[in-house]
Formats: structure tokens, C-alpha cells, sequence
């Protein structure tokens, strides 16, 4: 039996692809923001405005931005890297009594309070649901702090409202689009090994059918023969048969394992199956040929079970095994002038022609056509062509 495929490496498709996302995107708004507040913070420095905190504070937000960017793309959202983006911000909404003018504070227009929306927008891709939750009031409680601290109550209040509804549409965002991947990563999961079990059924059945079919074109088809009269008890033709019947079913460890891609002489196999027939008449006609070991294999065991039928069925009949070859296109006729038979009469339980035949020429992409008809003989066309 063929080995089945290796089990597949577990793969999470959708969620490889969240964490991209997760990546990229934080990580570009966080250094979008850290650009644009640093040039915002530096164009409004009316007082209480301090130059020296100010500029310390839009120096160190602005390499923590760069920072942030290469940390997040490089090896992904990570949560020590947002906590110590939140402590940095924290810290500048304590200090806006000395960071942010108290003309452009109200609104939560000011640079701290969109520096304080995008950390918390940010931290929600790296941080589990009640954390991220927790992430989002600390901050919202250090912007609430500041405010009142910069003289501006109406402002702490409002915008630490904002914060937190922020934080609750975040946190609900990154859930839904987790909980998304993880249902699409388990419908794949499902579909692999649902996939996988139906590539070992089909090797099974595959193996079956072949076995079937080595039984059936072996001892089943000699033994029918002698039961028929085909074959005298002593003729040198079932002693051959005989002798390969038994090669085939009690020594597959002695034959030859071959790559099924490597190409190997048909006309050769051919002769090798026309030995089998020795002592009936059969004129064999085989041009030199090469095509795929497996190929070989297929159309060799169909002309084998093609001629068995001949002297089961055609006794005293003559027959021709022609092998010709053009352009790509290879094609091995069985003709006999027999009595013929009707195709539409076979009954669908008999093996022979549907395994023995066609299964084995339509598992190498070939074709079998039997042209026959009661009175008229048999002509059974085997046609391979290695034009992909």
C-alpha cells in the first residue's frame, strides 16, 4: 500500500496573518503619531509651557517612536513594549501642566491627548481583553490627573470619558477579529484533516483495487483458462504463466522498485508478456519505445489481462499485438478475430475490462477504447500520450 501523506505542520493561516496585521498597523500609527504630535507639541510653546520638559519630552517620545516601529515589525506587538509605551505617556499627561498649552487643551485636541488615544488604540493588539481593559483606565486616569492638575477640570473629565469609551471599542475590535481568526484557523484545520483522511482513503482503495486486479490477472485468469479448455494442463504457456503468477504474488519483495518516472523500454515489457503466451498464435509487432516505468507497468498488465481474454474467450482464434509510436502518442492494440462480444451486455459486477483495463490506463492519464461486437472480433486500443 502506498504511504500515506505526513501529517501536516500545525498551521494557523488567518491568525499568521492577524499578527502581521497586529504588526504593521500599530506600529505605523504609533510612529505617524509620534512624528505629528512632536511637531505639533513644538509649535505651540505658549506659557505655562517650559521649554526644557518640552523638548526633553518630544526628543524621547520621538526615538521611542522609531523604536516602537522597528521592535513591533521586526519580531511582532509585544506586550512589554506597550506597557513601557504606556508609562511614557502616562508621564506626559501627568506633566501637561507644563507640556501643553490650556488654549489648544480643551476639545482633546492637544498632542498629549491624541498621544494618550493612540497608546491605548495600540495596546489593545498585544494585551488580553481584561488587560487591555485595565491599560485603558490607567491611562484614562492619568490624563483625568493631569487635567486637573493643568487647571483644566471640565477638559480631565471629558476626555477621560473619551479615553475609556476608546478603550472599550478597541478591546472589542481586537476580540472580534481574533475570535474571526481563530473560527477561520479551526475551519481549516478542519478541511486538513478531513483532506488528509480522504487522501489515505483513496491510497486504501487504490492499494485494494490493485491487489484485486494482480489476483484477477494472475491466478484467477490462469486458472480460468485451464477450467475453460484455453490452456492444455502441460502446455509450455501455463507453465510460463504459472511460473510468473507465482513471482508476483509470493516474491513482491524481489522485484525490481524503479522511480515511476524513469523511463524504461515498453517493447521490452511487451515481449516479456507475449513469453507468458508461448504456444498460442500470436503475432507480435513492437517498435522500440520509452515512456515512464509506471506508464510501462500499465500498459503492459492491460495488454496481459487484453490477451487472457483472447484465450479464455477466443479459442482457436489468432491474435496481433501491435506496439507503434508518433509524435508523442503511444498506442498498444490487442486484435483478435474471435467471436466478439456485446459491451452494453457485461454485466457491471464483472471485473475484467473495467479494473484490468480501463482503471489501469485511466490511472496514468491513458485511454482504452474496445471495439467489438458479436461476430466481428475485438480490437482493444491502448493510448498514452506524454503531451502535458
Amino acid at each position: 500500500m502506498p504511504e500515506p501523506p505526513e501529517a501536516e505542520p500545525t498551521v494557523n493561516p488567518a491568525g499568521v496573518a492577524l499578527a502581521k496585521v497586529y504588526a504593521l498597523f500599530p506600529a505605523v500609527i504609533r510612529l505617524s503619531c509620534g512624528i505629528a504630535v512632536a511637531l505639533v507639541a513644538l509649535a505651540v510653546r505658549t506659557p505655562p509651557v517650559q521649554a526644557v520638559p518640552l523638548a526633553l519630552a518630544v526628543v524621547v517620545l520621538t526615538i521611542w517612536s522609531v523604536v516602537f516601529y522597528r521592535q513591533t515589525v521586526g519580531n511582532g506587538i509585544r506586550a512589554r513594549i506597550v506597557l513601557i509605551d504606556g508609562v511614557l505617556t502616562a508621564t506626559a499627561c501627568l506633566a501637561m501642566r507644563v507640556l501643553v498649552s490650556p488654549d489648544v487643551m480643551p476639545g482633546g485636541v492637544s498632542w498629549v491627548a491624541v498621544l494618550a488615544s493612540t497608546s491605548i488604540i495600540t495596546a489593545q493588539f498585544a494585551l488580553r481583553v481584561a488587560h487591555g481593559v485595565v491599560f485603558g483606565f490607567l491611562l484614562a486616569t492619568a490624563y483625568c490627573v493631569g487635567g486637573f492638575l493643568a487647571g483644566q477640570p471640565g477638559e480631565a473629565v471629558s476626555h477621560a470619558i473619551v479615553l475609556v469609551a476608546q478603550t472599550f471599542l478597541a478591546v472589542g475590535l481586537v476580540y472580534l477579529t481574533r475570535r474571526s481568526a481563530r473560527a477561520a484557523d479551526g475551519v481549516f484545520a478542519d478541511y486538513q484533516r478531513t483532506h488528509r483522511e480522504s487522501v489515505i482513503a483513496r491510497l486504501a482503495r487504490e492499494a485494494e483495487r490493485k491487489q484485486n486486479r494482480d489476483l484477477h490477472d494472475t491466478v484467477l485468469s490462469t486458472l480460468t483458462m485451464v477450467g475453460l479448455g484455453g490452456v492444455a494442463t502441460q502446455s509450455p504457456m501455463l507453465r510460463a504463466r504459472a511460473s510468473s503468477d507465482l513471482r508476483t504474488l509470493l516474491d513482491p519483495a524481489l522485484r525490481p522498485v524503479l522511480d515511476p518516472a524513469a523511463k524504461v523500454s515498453l517493447d521490452e515489457r511487451l515481449r516479456v508478456i507475449v513469453e507468458r503466451f508461448e504456444g498460442y498464435p500470436l503475432t507480435a509487432a513492437l517498435e522500440p519505445c520509452l515512456v515512464p516505468a509506471r506508464v510501462a507497468d500499465a500498459i503492459a498488465e492491460s495488454a496481459d489481462a487484453a490477451l487472457s481474454n483472447v484465450v479464455r474467450h477466443a479459442e482457436g482464434s489468432v491474435a496481433w499485438l501491435r506496439l507503434h509510436h508518433n509524435r508523442g502518442v503511444v498506442v498498444v492494440e490487442v486484435i483478435d478475430v474471435g467471436p466478439g462480444f456485446d459491451m452494453a451486455a457485461i454485466p457491471p459486477y464483472r471485473y475484467g475490462i473495467r479494473e484490468s483495463i480501463m482503471a489501469r490506463m485511466s490511472a496514468v492519464k491513458g485511454t482504452a477504447r474496445i471495439d467489438t461486437a458479436p461476430g466481428n472480433g475485438t480490437r482493444i486500443h491502448l493510448e498514452w500520450s506524454d503531451v502535458v
